[in-house]
């Protein structure tokens, strides 16, 4: 009898570690939230749980302009990010709990050079890469909608 167990046991483990593994060879797509930095609307899927954040813009061949993806962590602090798996060049706003950008970064496609916030920040908001720099957005612009509803 302990013998099935184990192999059940084992086999169940494969199962979930398979499934997690698949999930990470395919975009993944979310809810949305509409935000806005000034007049420039932006329809940002939510990144929530840690396996929504881990896989993010992964996999995906193109991103429409006015898309992007919200990352949303628990708790403030130094957020970091690499574009492992990830096809398409990105921008990085880091974003404080009342939508003030700390800092926004340039990263290239399928690149493991980690990107971090120069301050303890909850949100974190890619974007096609230069759509910030083209709107004028940079630290100390502040963002509206989604969790900055005012």
């Amino acid at each position: 009898m302990p013998n099935k167990f184990l192999l059940a046991l084992l086999l169940s483990a494969c199962s979930l570690l398979g499934t997690s593994a698949l999930a990470q060879d395919r975009a993944q797509r979310l809810p949305t939230t509409q935000l806005s930095a000034g007049m420039h609307l932006i329809n940002a899927e939510v990144a929530r749980s840690f396996e929504e954040r881990q896989i993010g813009l992964m996999n995906r061949p193109s991103m429409p302009v006015g898309d992007g993806m919200l990352f949303v962590f628990e708790e403030a602090g130094q957020q970091c990010f690499w574009m492992k798996n990830t096809l398409i060049p990105l921008s990085i706003a880091f974003v404080a709990d009342d939508g003030t950008v700390v800092n926004v970064a340039d990263m290239q496609a399928m690149s493991e050079v980690s990107h971090c916030s120069t301050k303890p920040v909850r949100y974190a908001l890619e974007m096609n890469l230069g759509w910030f720099a083209k709107r004028g957005i940079k630290a100390g612009f502040k963002l509206r909608g989604g969790p900055w509803k005012s």
